[in-house]
């Protein structure tokens, strides 16, 4: 069975934002490779991908490590986010489909309910899909590409404090819903502009500390339990 790329470079992709390498960690296509269980040919491919994201950097003669982002180079996919998210939303409000509508109406309804009754565990992961689904109503894949990824690298680069009002921040979602569903892209561009800048004050940066990662021999930097890939869509 031959596995993806971009299944090994998804699975690569969480592991460095959720923090299992650490930054300024070497990533050798022999320990990703026993990691996930797969070749090292994927692996090179999820790399070189990783690389052209910002996630992974290449040292001449030595090989593939996580990057180590500046706090300069972290704020600047906070100002980038506040001038793509409203441009995404503008956008939904002309190309949006019913059926994006009505995942978008059904996301509202349930994060409202849930903001209501306090279950705030899924609200963030319900917020996410939120904006993915808002992006993809843009009819841009590039757009919605940049979007996602942005969504990566702020997750990675920063910790996002639970909102003390979080049905306030459903309820915008809902009136960037209305306009988006009312077609009035000025509006949506507007709500959307107000609702990231809100959010921008819940985040706070991550402190990594600079050290040099201990390596076992041969170079792990890691734990080496094995994390295999989902090989749903792998082509015999």
């Amino acid at each position: 069975m031959r596995i993806p790329a971009h299944s090994v470079c998804t699975a690569i992709r969480d592991d460095i934002v959720n923090g299992v390498f650490a930054r300024g960690s070497r990533l050798t296509e022999e320990q990703l490779a026993r990691r996930y269980g797969v070749s090292r040919v994927p692996v090179r491919e999820a790399l070189r991908t990783l690389e052209s994201e910002g996630f992974v950097t290449t040292r001449r003669h030595v090989g593939a490590y996580v990057a180590e982002p500046t706090d300069q180079e972290a704020a600047d996919l906070l100002e980038m986010r506040t001038l793509l998210e409203p441009l995404g939303a503008a956008r939904a409000a002309q190309r949006r489909t019913e059926a994006h509508l009505k995942v978008l109406r059904g996301l509202v309804r349930l994060g409202q309910e849930r903001a209501r009754r306090g279950q705030g565990e899924d609200l963030r992961s319900l917020g996410g899909w939120f904006h993915e689904t808002l992006a993809q109503a843009s009819g841009s894949p590039a757009l919605t590409a940049l979007l996602t990824q942005l969504r990566h690298k702020i997750t990675w680069m920063y910790a996002v404090e639970e909102s003390a009002r979080p049905a306030e921040a459903w309820a915008e979602h809902g009136a960037i819903v209305d306009a988006v569903v009312r077609g009035d892209a000025e509006r949506a561009r507007t709500l959307t502009t107000l609702h990231v800048e809100r959010a921008l004050g819940a985040h706070r940066l991550r402190r990594v500390e600079r050290t040099a990662p201990r390596e076992r021999p041969g170079g792990d930097a890691v734990r080496t339990s094995q994390h295999r890939v989902n090989t749903a869509g792998a082509r015999n």
